[in-house]
């Protein structure tokens, strides 16, 4: 019986070397995907402190980490350059679409890595726009789908180039890279994505911005509208690719 293989996520935290025992900080944790994931890695014997700005997201991490059976997790509000000392320090620091948000990445890192053991680990895994959308065949609402993901990040100030930039960051801040992968996200006729469920979590951003009309989205038909755009076709799209990195504080 197959079984389902490890999310990218997964397999960065895993190779940078997070394991049983580590006291992790999880960094702009949102809701606590993240965190939760570190839950399993680092086991009971470990501890997670997840943190982020937005009100909302921890006060929804917190409700879930209820169910979550861990002794030792906990989300705190507070801004990432604006951390407590009385956090102590970390194995490693980790976080997922954090860096693209920063105004200044290397003065985020620096300030981060005050709060790492010597030899303790960053690992960040990010989006980038570089190379996609691709594709041989048209796939127009596809690309127009993403346009709008990628135009609001965009205009809320994110660098859309930020896998690219990643070893540069991570050196400047004086940290000592150790890798750097990327991964494409295939699309085949066949392949289940639910591109439209991300835009429409996104839905009220995009709006809000003024990259596109909730008309002109039309929300309740765009997942269904996508589909038969990709199984109509024989070829297959990537829309999305994740970088991610780990360094280590000297």
């Amino acid at each position: 019986m197959s079984t389902q293989p490890p999310d990218f996520t997964t397999r960065l935290m895993i190779d940078a070397g997070i394991a049983k025992g580590m006291r992790i900080l999880d960094v702009g944790c949102g809701s606590g995907d993240v965190s939760f994931l570190m839950c399993d890695l680092v086991g009971k014997s470990g501890e997670i402190i997840g943190v982020d700005h937005d009100a909302g997201a921890i006060t929804l991490a917190r409700q879930r980490s209820a169910a979550h059976d861990h002794p030792a997790l906990r989300f705190l509000q507070c801004d990432l350059l604006r951390l407590q000392d009385t956090l102590g320090t970390f194995d490693a620091i980790v976080g997922r679409r954090v860096l693209m948000y920063q105004k200044d990445a290397v003065a985020t890192i620096r300030a981060l890595a005050k709060y790492l053991h010597p030899g303790g680990i960053v690992v960040f895994q990010e989006h980038d726009t570089t190379m996609v959308p691709a594709s041989l065949e048209p796939f127009p609402l596809h690309n127009r789908a993403q346009a709008w993901i990628r135009e609001m990040i965009t205009r809320e100030g994110a660098d859309l180039h930020i896998g690219f930039n990643l070893h540069g960051i991570l050196t400047q801040a004086g940290l000592s890279v150790e890798s750097v992968r990327a991964e494409c996200l295939v699309q085949t006729p066949d392949t289940p994505y639910g591109l439209g469920n991300i835009v429409k979590a996104c839905l009220s951003r995009i709006t809000a911005l003024g990259v596109a009309s909730a008309e002109e989205v039309d929300i309740e038909t765009l997942q269904q509208r996508l589909d038969q755009e990709r199984s109509g076709s024989c070829g297959i799209y990537i829309g999305d690719m994740m970088f991610g990195s780990w360094a280590r504080k000297l």
